[in-house]
């Protein structure tokens, strides 16, 4: 059994940038205490990453708020967090959910045995779409989140995405 943690969009808009929280500013510590029960071999992280043209896309339609621009301070990991992170494989995603995440992971699921815990930001959007994304592709993978190492954009939205993973039959630590 590999244990692997995966590390969702601790980056600078998410954290204290313009789409940032006290929530998750609190998370960090928690994150950075997480990071290291790993081997670096067993850690993935994911950046949301967007294009100059986001105000364009139908997300930015819906959240018209300029946030992780590919290049820009906020699209970066958190200082501390990429420290942390430093030669673990980054996935730059497009969207809430990573295709590619989840297809990396299946492949390697079919050497052996794999069980993914899931931490980061913002539980209510990219945590709990990578989550369930996970589960869709290999239903029988055991899968967890540590709502202690997650923010949502609100305090109670943090709480619906937990319940809603619960239902998916998603350990929520």
């Amino acid at each position: 059994m590999k244990n692997i943690l995966i590390v969702i969009d601790m980056q600078k808009d998410f954290i204290d940038g313009s789409l940032g929280t006290k929530e998750a500013q609190k998370i960090v510590e928690c994150v950075l205490d997480k990071i290291g029960q790993y081997p670096k071999e067993n850690i993935i992280a994911t950046r949301d990453t967007h294009e100059e043209n986001y105000l364009e896309t139908q997300e930015g339609k819906k959240l018209p708020v300029l946030h992780c621009i590919r290049g820009t301070e906020g699209w970066e990991l958190d200082k501390r967090i990429a420290q942390a992170l430093e030669s673990v494989r980054i996935i730059d995603k497009p969207t809430f959910g990573s295709v590619e995440l989840v297809e990396l992971l299946f492949q390697e699921s079919k050497n052996e045995e794999l069980e993914v815990e899931l931490v980061g930001l913002c539980t209510d959007i990219c945590v709990v779409s990578n989550a369930i994304l996970l589960k869709a592709r290999m239903p029988e993978m055991k899968i967890s989140v540590d709502s202690s190492c997650c923010a949502g954009v609100t305090p109670e939205t943090h709480k619906a995405a937990l319940t809603t993973l619960a239902m998916c039959q998603i350990t929520v630590k």
